[in-house]
């Protein structure tokens, strides 16, 4: 079979493989597969877009896709007791928020992550659907029950506690993602939450970091940071919370000195950029070339959930952007203060105009 014959049949058995692993599969280098597609195209052999509109996707985000319910108590919470709390629900999950809000700022966003064939996942894949995620990609698990997050919050709309029941992600193997890789490696970046299991992160930052994918993470908490591998090559961003950080430092982030501190112990471990979020303190950003701190955007707080993932997105948006890494944090504080205006956990009024608005007003 020559190689414009097995071009095509490795396209007709999947339209969305990537010219990358069509580069491997028939030997020749990306370039001349290229070639051979744009003569196929035009000789009318590819007549369908699935596979340019793959190669144009500019960010998958790959973890965790789950309903968040908030109970929000109207009067001092009382442990061990019953407290009177209105709830509402909402479409969360890491990996699926940050896929809305880079939608929402205008990047062509795709969500890998599994629902089950549930109210929950149905509703789930429905509303991402609507803000203009391409969830094809999204596993849907007859058997399991959709992941749920629940938060109790005080009157101030502080998180007393959480309670998560995320056990359908455990179902998620190397083999299902080696399945998808041909729409990963289309992909210009890739985000990762590590709420799916230890060795799924692995595989898929492994094959990205083969093929100078860069990968950002949030890995969610302090106790799903410890699935991250220790060597970080190919990590373009790694986004933390001061529990995270600790973690995954052993260093006490209770000084901007131990901020930058940790940060060079991650930038040993192969990191490109570091952030660590310090809630009202504002978060510290470290690369080689710049590091520093920066105090939040004074905002009215009516609740707090959905802030950090605000905070990433509008970061992640930044750098994908080529702007500097103190320009990205700006731009993800302005997204933070946003939400933190709002009941939402995604602010309707994210959009690119309105978070360069608020960084121009306090700068």
């Amino acid at each position: 079979m020559d190689k414009e014959a097995q071009i095509l049949h490795y396209i007709k058995m999947n339209p969305f493989i990537s010219q990358q692993e069509l580069s491997s599969k028939v030997g020749l280098s990306r370039p001349a597969v290229a070639n051979y597609i744009a003569s196929l195209t035009k000789r009318g052999e590819i007549k369908g877009r699935g596979y340019i509109l793959r190669e144009e996707s500019a960010i998958v985000c790959i973890g965790g896709a789950n309903t968040d319910r908030k109970a929000r108590s109207d009067q001092n919470v009382r442990l061990y007791s019953s407290n009177s709390v209105k709830i509402t629900e909402a479409c969360g999950g890491v990996a699926r928020n940050l896929a809305e809000s880079l939608s929402r700022l205008g990047l062509t966003t795709s969500l890998m992550a599994c629902v089950g064939d549930d109210k929950e996942g149905n509703w789930i894949l429905k509303e991402t659907k609507s803000q203009g995620v391409d969830v094809s990609q999204v596993w849907v698990l007859p058997t399991e029950q959709t992941g749920t997050f629940t938060t109790l919050l005080d009157i101030n709309g502080e998180s007393v506690v959480s309670m998560a029941d995320m056990n359908i992600y455990e179902k998620l193997t190397t083999s299902m993602f080696e399945e998808k890789w041909s729409h990963i490696s289309a992909s210009t970046a890739v985000f990762l939450d590590t709420n799916i299991p230890e060795e799924s992160i692995s595989y898929v930052m492994k094959r990205c970091s083969d093929v100078n994918i860069p990968i950002y993470i949030d890995p969610v908490s302090p106790v799903k940071a410890r699935k991250l591998p220790f060597r970080l090559d190919g990590v373009e961003l790694l986004i933390l919370n001061r529990g995270e950080a600790e973690i995954l430092t052993d260093i006490k982030i209770d000084s901007i000195k131990n901020c930058q501190t940790a940060c060079e112990k991650m930038s040993q471990r192969g990191v490109q950029k570091v952030l660590i979020t310090l809630g009202d303190q504002g978060v510290y950003y470290y690369s080689p070339e710049e590091s520093g701190h920066l105090l939040p955007f004074k905002t009215e707080v009516v609740d707090v959930t959905g802030a950090g993932d605000a905070f990433a997105a509008c970061a992640i948006y930044g750098i994908m952007n080529k702007e500097s890494l103190v320009r990205a944090c700006q731009l993800g504080l302005a997204g933070a203060a946003l939400t933190l205006q709002t009941e939402e956990s995604i602010s309707s009024f994210l959009k690119p105009e309105k978070i360069e608005e608020i960084v121009k007003e306090y700068s």
